[in-house]
């Protein structure tokens, strides 16, 4: 398979325009398409990436699952009430500091997460054909720094 990405990026219609604009239109976009090929799952891209993170955290605290994630936690709580709602996910009291309160997947939320993990599989798949591999995961290290607490500390000094 040709690493060729299967569109010519536009010029830049203009050069001033607004990086968070920038960015927050790209991943509308983004988003659009995941859900698009998610969407025989139940799934929506952003449900499928909490599934991931609770996944890999084992039973994360709201707090570290919302640092982990960068959202604010009552961000979080209203994007977990679908997925707890669905039976997906459970939340517990922290057993060290019960006002504390932590994020566990449940067993029908294993199962989810393993059929949503195929389908979001192929949607990665597709944007790498469509933008390139390589510019792919180059996107994704910048990104990754963009994300980072030393990007938003280097930001907050000006």
């Amino acid at each position: 398979m040709s690493d060729a990405p299967l569109f010519a990026p536009a010029a830049t219609q203009d050069p001033l325009v607004c990086n968070g604009a920038a960015l927050r239109k790209a991943t509308r976009r983004v988003s659009q398409l995941y859900d698009t090929v998610l969407a025989p799952c139940g799934l929506k891209v952003s449900q499928h990436s909490i599934l991931v993170h609770i996944a890999r955290a084992g039973t994360p605290s709201m707090t570290d699952l919302a640092r982990a994630m960068v959202l604010d936690r009552s961000a979080l709580a209203h994007n977990l009430k679908p997925l707890q709602r669905d039976g997906y996910v459970r939340m517990t009291r922290d057993p060290l500091d019960g006002r504390s309160r932590r994020v566990e997947l449940t067993e029908t939320g294993r199962a989810k997460l393993v059929e949503s993990r195929r389908l979001w599989k192929d949607a990665q798949s597709r944007f790498e054909a469509a933008y390139g591999a390589q510019r792919a995961a180059d996107l994704r290290r910048s990104l990754a720094d963009i994300f980072s607490d030393e990007f938003a500390l280097a930001f907050s000094r000006g």
